[in-house]
């Protein structure tokens, strides 16, 4: 939740809980983090191990478009949140021990496992099932034209 002020981002804290999952909407992705209390943030980024953004513009750093979501992902997993502690403790135990992959382990994995105790992505299982559709359907132009059948 943001609100503008002077021209510049302000981010309403007195909505954030000690381990709330920040869902940050991008072009192509979706970034999320963890949020500890106090202005700080656990995320996880590209080539380096998870950090903890911690300064007047902690949440700014982490979110770079004017939206916010709380706790949305609560809606789509199948599995309860833990208790808010617990999730940034998690967050916090993480930290130094784990490195991103895009694929096997990014910043939605880590989030989920902090929160629900699972480490899935649901963006990286959507890509997955895109490049499978994908290659089924190279795979059939290819068989079409090896028994010269017109295409469907």
């Amino acid at each position: 939740i943001i609100f503008q002020k002077g021209g510049r981002l302000k981010y309403d804290l007195s909505l954030y809980k000690r381990g709330d999952l920040l869902e940050v909407p991008r072009t192509l992705f979706t970034h999320f983090g963890i949020y500890l209390g106090d202005n700080r943030v656990a995320h996880l980024i590209p080539d380096i191990l998870p950090v903890i953004t911690k300064n007047k513009s902690a949440i700014a750093k982490m979110v770079t478009n004017n939206q916010i979501l709380i706790n949305h992902m609560d809606k789509v997993c199948s599995q309860p949140p833990l208790d808010g502690d617990e999730v940034a403790r998690r967050a916090e135990k993480l930290l130094g021990s784990v490195t991103y992959s895009l694929l096997w382990y990014n910043c939605e994995h880590y989030v989920m496992y902090c929160r629900y105790g699972m480490a899935i992505s649901y963006q990286t299982y959507q890509v997955e099932l895109s490049h499978v559709g994908l290659m089924i359907n190279r795979l059939l132009d290819s068989l079409c034209v090896t028994l010269s059948v017109k295409h469907c």
